[in-house]
This record gives structure tokens, sequence and C-alpha cells, in this order.
């Protein structure tokens, strides 16, 4: 059989109903589809028995990590051109669009399409999933073990790993990039950036004491010590990245200013702070704890002190009833994390007591970020790939590059709000000042 390619072409396209948006190459060295356009390679027929098992999403995360399909040519370009086939067309996408999936999975042309993937597929055994893939908890979301087990099996990846990844920085979320003369021309200066900012927004001042919830390895604690003076906490739930994070704070000779703990937010009793920094945190905290999270870190704070909550976003485009977050992040990058529109984050932590003072969106920065930290992992290929595995690899390959995507095409966001515990004088402490919105 030298045709598995063309089969593949018109199978696809009459389940879609549309033009098939890449080329496909198969394991007979057969290809179809538009010329040009980036190629999805189907190594084996493999692939074919893992999209019949688990249809969708994690049946194509799976052959993806395996290492049974793969991408030839610009990545960007074709996880772009297959997003309305993927992302936009699951169990996420909007209701409308949900019932005319199901609608056409109806049609007797699709059910004999999925009979002739059958005779294509082979032997009718359901592969095993990679060993990349986060076994499903069972249980309660957000229990302080579920939540340290999920925190695990994202950061325990490796630190030397993450060294290749993220740079010198060693910040594991979204830079600020400068837009004029002097902006930031480096990651490692546009996450210098960032941290800078958020002091700023905390008007941190010498001699304050404050705590960093999820503070990854360190680097916020330690701008915020170096640079302004301040006594630092910094709690994390994941042990390599609180052994690394401590070596970083001992080699600055700042030990005896910042203090690194394996901890949850849920457990820290030493208040009060001055200001409390949570940045790229919340998106593990889950609805179903959403409140506690902003009640807790209120309480936490003195009257008049800050919060600057910096966290990814959804659009409220799906009702909170059938929100789900995607299977190939669930499964592979993030078990149990979850997304919030933001208004809802503003109103749950203005329910909690706080007062909002500022919402910044900075979603195109993190379209920039997640690249450099791509080219980085491209970069270093071989090295990743030794230091976790050839299928850890690729899951933060496709991960990163397809948040990218969705970050600079508004289907994600992410926003800093800077919120007051306001005292009853109603004295926020935050100068007012005049906002620059010239492009």
């Amino acid at each position: 059989m030298a045709d598995a390619a063309v089969r593949l072409t018109k199978l696809a396209e009459e389940v879609l109903g549309a033009p098939l948006p890449v080329r496909i190459r198969a394991w007979d060295r057969s290809e179809s589809g538009p010329p040009g356009a980036p190629v999805l390679v189907v190594r084996n027929r493999r692939a074919l028995r893992r999209l019949l098992f688990k249809p969708g999403e994690l049946g194509l995360a799976r052959a993806w990590v395996a290492g049974d399909i793969d991408i030839d040519g610009d990545l960007y370009e074709a996880l772009d051109r297959l997003a309305g086939l993927i992302w936009e067309r699951g169990a996420a996408a909007p209701k409308p669009q949900r019932a005319a999936v199901l609608r056409a999975l109806a049609r007797p042309e699709i059910r004999a399409a999925a009979r002739e993937l059958l005779s294509l597929a082979g032997p009718p055994v359901p592969p095993a999933p990679p060993a990349e893939e986060a076994r499903p908890h069972r249980g309660p979301l957000h229990t302080l073990l579920r939540d340290k087990a999920a925190i695990s099996h994202h950061y325990d990846v490796g630190n030397d790993f993450y060294e290749l990844v993220l740079g010198p920085s060693m910040v594991y979320s979204c830079a600020y990039w400068g837009t004029g003369e002097g902006g930031a021309a480096s990651l490692e200066d546009a996450q210098r950036d960032k941290l800078d900012l958020i002091c700023r927004k905390l008007g941190l001042k010498e001699g304050q004491r404050l705590l960093d919830v999820g503070c990854g390895w360190g680097s916020m604690v330690l701008h915020a010590a170096r640079e302004y003076g301040v006594r630092a906490v910094g709690i994390t739930l994941s042990e390599e990245q609180a052994t690394y994070a401590r070596k970083r704070i001992a080699d600055a000779g700042l030990a005896d200013r910042i203090e690194i703990r394996v901890q949850d937010y849920r457990e820290v009793r030493d208040e009060p702070f001055d200001a409390i920094s949570s940045i790229g945190m919340a998106e593990h905290v889950g609805r179903a704890r959403y409140a506690e999270y902003a009640s807790a870190l209120y309480a936490l704070l003195k009257p008049g002190g800050r919060l600057l909550n910096h966290q990814i976003a959804r659009r409220p485009l799906v009702d909170e009833e059938t929100y789900r977050v995607d299977e190939f992040i669930d499964r592979y990058v993030f078990p149990d994390g979850e997304l919030a529109p933001v208004g809802r984050t503003a109103g749950q932590l203005e329910e909690a007591g706080f007062e909002v003072r500022d919402v910044e969106a900075i979603r195109e920065h993190y379209g920039l970020t997640l690249r450099r930290w791509v080219a980085n992992l491209d970069a270093h290929w071989a090295a990743a790939v030794r230091l976790t595995s050839p299928g850890r690899a690729r899951v933060w390959r496709l991960y990163m590059a397809a948040c990218a995507l969705s970050f600079e095409r508004n289907r994600i966001g992410v926003n800093q709000v800077l919120a007051v515990r306001t005292p009853d004088s109603g004295a926020s402490g935050v100068r007012l000042r005049a906002r620059d919105w010239r492009g």
C-alpha cells in the first residue's frame, strides 16, 4: 500500500467538511494535501490507533509525545492552521460549535470514514499512554496532598532542564518587554523588568516584609531583597525549586534576609506581611478554592498592604458548567490547573475584602516570552532530551508553541491585578498617576 496519505486526507476532509489545512506524509512515504503547507508526519499506524481509542485532543497528544506524529516545517504555522480543528472544535468550544461537531459525527459518511480508519490502523489493540502522562487523580480537587503532587509533576522535571529553557533569569512567567528606546532586548532583561515592575506596583521599601506565593526558583525574592532591601519569605510546593532557590540565595549572600519554605499558602501562619506577590501561581488554585485563596492572602496582609496577582486568564466564552482544561495540558503539563476570566478573578478578590486598584493586561508579552523559551529549547534540544526524555522535551515544545499562539490570537490572556487591603480610613496608599495610552 502506497496511498495511506491520500486515504487519510480524504477521510479527514470528510469528517471536517472542509479541505485539510496541512499536508500529510504517511508511514508508506506517500503525501497528500495542499502544496507548500506544513507537513503532518504520521510515522506509523499506532498513531491511528491512538486516535481511534482516544479520539480528539488526548489521542493526538499521546501520538505527539510518543513520536508517532511530528511536524515537518514551521511548527507555529502548523499549529495555527490546525487550531480551528483541534482546540476550537472540542469540548472546550462554545456549545454551538460542539453541537455542529456532534451532528457531523452522526452522518453515515462519517461512520464509513471511521471504518476506513479502522482498516488502516492495524491490530485493534489500544497503545499504552506515554510514560510522561500524569495518572488521573481521584477524589476532591485541590487538597494539600493533591496540589503537591500536581506541582511536583510539572516543576520537578529537573532544574538543569529549566535552566536550558528559561535561561539565567530562571523566571517561569510572562516577561515584560519594552516597546520604545531602551526597552528590554533580551529575555533576561525583560524578566528583570517584569520583576521590577511588580516591586514598584507593590511599593516595596527597605525593611518591609514580602511574601512570594509560588516563589519558583527564587528570582522574585532575590530581586526584591537585593534591589529594594526587603525581608522576604518565598513558598513553593516543589522540593527541587526550594533546593535551587536556597543555593542561589546563599550564593548572593542574602540568606539572612530571605527564607524559602516548602509550604502551601494555606499553611502560612506568621503574618502580617507588608506585601504579597503571586506570580503565575493562582492558575493552580482552582475555582473551588479561589475564594479561600483570596481570603487567606487578605488575612496575611497588614492594613494598607498590597497584593500583586499575576495570572493567566481565559476568555468567558464557555459557561462554567462545561468548562474544562485542555486534555493535553491536564495530562502532560499542569494537572488540575484551571483558568478563570479576569473579571471573575477581580470580583473574588474584592469579595475577600480587597480593593482592586489596577489591572494591566500583558498578553502580547507572553507570546514573545514563550517564543524565546521555545527557541532556547530548540537550541539545546539534545541536552534537553538527555536531561529528561524525548517525550518530555516534546511535551514542552508543543505546549509552549501552542500557548504562544493562544496569547497572540487572544484566545487566552494574562493580567497583573494590584489589590490593596485598604484600611478603614480609606487611604489606599496608591499614588495617583496618569496612564500613557500612546501607541
